[in-house]
C-alpha cells in the first residue's frame, strides 16, 4: 500500500489560529495503525503561556493570537478546521523489557500544518483524554508535568539541542489523582515527526511485516527522501541508509546531552524519535553538580538511565530498532552500522566539548584534556556548566578571571594544573582571545533550566500565579545572553535543590 505524500508550497500571509487548516497523512494508513478519537475538553480551560518562536514556525500572526482561541482549541475540546485527531499505536522496550501494550494513551495527533516554507509540522496535544491505548489511565496530564515539558522544550531549543517544541500550555480547573489531587493541563507539542522506534518494534514483534514495510516506505518518502532518490530501485539499501541517518542523528543528540549535563531519565525505545530529537520529557534534569552516576528518576532503582549510561543506552535502543528492521535489511549490514556507533559518538562528544572549550582545531590530546576536566568536575562535584561560562573570560595573566575559575573548586591545586594545560592548548589556536571568547559565549549558557527553577514555577502555578512560568520561558529561550534582571538564575542553585525528587509522573 502506498501512502500519498502531498508536496507543495503554501505561500500565504501570516494566519490567525482560526485560519490554520490541518491535514493528516497518517489517516491514509490501515486502521490498525491508529485509533480515531476526538479530544475531551478540560473544565474552564485557560491559556497559561504561548511560545511565539513556535508560532512563527506555523506562520501564526502573533498580533492576532487570541488566548481564548488557544484555550478553546488546545484545552477546551474544540478542533481546528479539517482536524481529524488520532492516537498512534506502537510498542517499545521500557526499562529493558518489551511492552506490547503501548500507544498514545493521553495524547492525540491533531494533524499537520504546511507552512509557507513547504515544511510539514505535526500538532500533538498531550493530556487530551482517554484513547484505546490509555489502559487504566484517564488520559490526562497534570499541570506539574506539563509545565516541565513546556519549559524544557524552549530550553533545549535555546541550547540548540535537537528537541520537540511546544506552542502553548493550557491550564484548567479540572483535577485528577496523581501525587494527590492535581490540576490538569494540556501542552501542544510541535515537531515534524511523531514516529518512534517503538512504531517499528510493534510491527516486528507482532509479525506484521507488510505493515512494517508500509511504515518504512512512508518514512523514506517523508523524512528521508534523499535516500529514496539515492537508491530508487534498491529498497534494502535505502532502508539501510535511513537507519544510518537515524543513528547519526541520535548520536548527535546524545553527544549534546552529555556535553551539557542533561539527563533524560526514561530512555525507553517508545521515547526515541526517528529524527533524533529529544522526545517525551519526564524526570529530566540538567545536573547542578557533575555526577556521572546521577539518576534523575527515583524509580530507576538499578540506574539503567543514569547520566553516564546514556550513550550506551542509545546504542542499545538503536539495536532494538535494527532488530525491528530485520525483515527489510540484512543482519550483517545492520550490525556493521551499529559497530560504527562508539567511534562516531566519541568523535561527536569530543567535538561538542571542544566547542565549549573554545578549541576550533583538532589536536591529538584533546580527548585527554576533556577527560581530565570531567574527572576534576566529578571528584570535586563542581557545576561544570557554570565553570565553563566563567572559563569564557579566563586569561591566565588576569588574576580576577583566574580566581573566578578556581572559585568553583574546593581543592584548586589540581584545577590550576588543568588550567595550565588548557592555556598551553589554546596557544595552539590561530584565533586570539577575543575571537575565542565570543565563540565560547555562544555555546556556554548563562542560564540552564534548573530543577529548582521548575519547582518554584510549579508551586506558584498551583496557586494560580503563572508569571514565573512565563519569566522562565523568556530566560531559557535566550540562554547565552546575560541580563541583569535574571542574575539570580545564573548563580549557584540553592541548597534545597539537591533534595528534589522526580519520577516518571514528572
Amino acid at each position: 500500500m502506498a501512502i500519498e505524500i502531498k508536496v507543495g508550497m503554501n505561500l500565504g500571509k501570516l494566519k490567525t489560529l482560526n485560519e490554520l487548516t490541518l491535514e493528516n497523512a497518517y489517516l491514509d494508513f490501515p486502521e490498525h495503525f491508529y485509533h480515531r478519537v476526538d479530544p475531551s475538553g478540560l473544565k474552564n480551560a485557560h491559556l497559561i503561556s504561548f511560545n511565539p518562536d513556535v508560532g512563527k514556525i506555523l506562520d501564526l500572526d502573533p498580533c492576532s493570537i487570541s488566548p481564548s482561541d488557544l484555550a478553546r482549541f488546545f484545552g477546551g475540546g474544540d478542533v481546528l478546521q479539517d482536524s481529524k485527531p488520532l492516537a498512534m499505536k506502537y510498542g517499545g522496550h521500557q526499562f529493558g523489557q518489551y511492552n506490547p501494550d503501548l500507544g498514545d494513551g493521553r495524547g492525540l495527533l491533531l494533524g499537520e500544518v504546511l507552512n509557507n516554507k513547504g515544511e510539514r509540522w505535526d500538532l500533538h496535544l498531550k493530556g487530551a483524554g482517554k484513547t484505546a491505548y490509555s489502559r487504566f489511565g484517564d488520559g490526562r496530564a497534570v499541570l506539574r508535568s506539563s509545565i516541565r515539558e513546556y519549559l524544557v522544550s524552549a530550553a533545549m531549543q535555546g541550547l540548540d539541542i535537537p528537541t520537540t517544541q511546544a506552542l502553548c500550555l493550557v491550564g484548567s480547573e479540572e483535577y485528577t489523582m496523581r501525587e494527590g489531587m492535581e490540576p490538569c493541563a494540556k501542552v501542544l507539542r510541535v515537531t515534524q515527526c511523531h514516529i518512534r522506534f517503538g512504531h517499528f518494534e510493534h510491527f516486528y514483534h507482532t509479525h506484521q511485516h507488510d505493515s512494517l514495510k508500509i511504515l518504512a516506505d512512508y518514512c523514506l518518502e517523508r523524512y528521508f527522501p534523499k535516500h529514496k532518490k539515492q537508491f530508487p530501485k534498491h529498497c534494502a539499501a535505502a532502508y539501510l541508509a535511513m537507519f544510518k541517518t537515524i543513528q547519526d542523528r541520535s548520536i548527535a543528540m546524545v553527544a549534546k546531552w552529555q556535553a551539557y549535563g542533561f539527563v533524560h531519565g526514561v530512555m525507553n525505545t517508545d521515547n526515541m524519535s526517528i529524527l533524533g530529537e529529544t522526545f517525551d520529557y519526564g524526570p529530566y534534569v540538567f545536573m547542578d553538580q557533575y555526577r556521572p552516576d546521577f539518576i534523575s528518576n527515583h524509580t530507576d532503582y538499578e540506574g539503567r538511565y543514569s547520566f553516564k549510561r546514556q550513550p550506551d543506552i542509545m546504542l542499545w535502543n538503536l539495536s532494538c530498532l535494527a532488530q525491528a528492521l530485520l525483515p527489510l535489511i540484512e543482519r550483517d549490514e545492520l550490525v556493521a552500522v551499529l559497530d560504527e556507533y562508539r567511534d562516531l559518538y566519541v568523535k561527536a562528544y569530543t567535538q561538542q566539548m571542544r566547542l565549549r572549550l573554545g578549541l576550533v582545531s583538532e589536536q591529538e590530546n584533546d580527548a585527554a584534556l576533556i577527560d581530565q576536566l570531567t574527572q576534576l568536575a566529578t571528584e570535586q562535584r563542581i557545576d561544570l556548566n557554570r565553570f565553563l561560562r566563567d572559563l569564557c573570560n579566563f586569561q591566565p595573566e588576569n588574576d580576577v578571571t583566574l580566581h573566578q575559575c578556581l572559585s568553583h573548586f574546593s581543592h584548586p591545586v589540581a584545577a590550576t594544573s588543568w588550567l595550565v594545560a588548557y592555556t598551553q592548548r589554546t596557544e595552539q589556536e590561530e584565533a586570539g582571545f577575543r575571537t575565542r571568547q565570543q565563540q565560547m559565549l555562544s555555546v556556554n549558557p548563562c542560564y540552564l533550566l534548573r530543577s529548582y527553577m521548575l519547582e518554584e514555577a510549579i508551586r506558584e502555578a498551583n496557586d494560580g500565579d503563572y508569571r514565573l512560568v512565563n519569566t522562565l520561558q523568556s530566560v531559557v529561550r535566550n540562554p547565552f545572553e546575560a541580563k541583569d534582571e535574571y542574575t539570580r538564575y545564573a548563580a549557584q542553585p540553592p541548597e534545597w535543590a539537591g533534595g528534589i525528587s522526580l519520577s516518571c509522573s514528572s
